[in-house]
């Protein structure tokens, strides 16, 4: 039990310093954009941005699934990588459908990963929104100052 512990510990921490490596680029793109941002047009930029962030938010979460993935098929949890692929989608996701389970002496993984999956997910969300919020925020300003 202790070696499932430390071993989805340490695939928590990959997953987390992945999704915060990925949050620092994205915040990082965000602020040399800034200025072609708050420039008219406003919508389609936003629509633009929305579409690329999904993508990015999108590939932080696959590259999260596939370390969960890669680990249980080095650590032979299951025997083929596919399974390992599908269980950690469905782990990931937080789904549980329970068709293909762990061997025994792995299953604490499983719970570990699902609650790695929601904090990803509203950690991404959040920042989603928050990155949104700071762009749309910035447009009325400007707009304000050049009317003003």
């Amino acid at each position: 039990m202790f070696v499932q512990i430390a071993t989805g510990t340490g695939l928590l921490v990959v997953n987390i310093a992945l999704a915060a490596l990925a949050a620092m680029v994205l915040e990082s793109f965000f602020a040399r954009a800034h200025p072609w941002l708050l420039r008219e047009p406003h919508r389609p930029k936003l629509v633009l941005l929305l579409a690329g962030v999904s993508l990015w938010v999108l590939g932080v979460i696959t590259a999260g699934t596939w370390v969960w993935a890669l680990a249980y098929h080095a650590l032979g949890v299951f025997p083929t990588l596919e399974e390992c692929v599908y269980f950690s989608l469905v782990a990931y996701t937080t789904l549980g459908l329970g068709d293909v389970v762990p061997v025994l002496g792995w299953r604490i993984l499983a719970g570990m990963e699902a609650a790695n999956g929601l904090l990803n997910f509203g950690l991404l969300t959040a920042l989603l929104i928050e990155a949104f919020r700071q762009i749309r925020l910035g447009q009325v300003e400007h707009k304000r100052r050049q009317e003003g």
